[in-house]
């Protein structure tokens, strides 16, 4: 299997990765939404979005 972002060999240390950068533009998509796990569950987003709405009063 080779690296999701670069396609070079992995590298034990950051396997599946070939390097901590593209790990760490692996973790940035995930932290800027470019990857989402879908769920038709109407309760579990609404429970997110209370989630999240709670975070954010925390920061401002």
């Amino acid at each position: 299997m080779s690296c999701p972002i670069c396609s070079k060999d992995p590298v034990e240390k950051y396997r599946p990765f070939c390097s901590r950068r593209c790990a760490d533009i692996d973790l940035g998509k995930w932290m800027t939404d470019k990857y989402a796990v879908p769920s038709q569950d109407p309760d579990e987003t609404e429970e997110l979005a209370e989630a999240l709405e709670e975070e954010a009063k925390k920061l401002h």
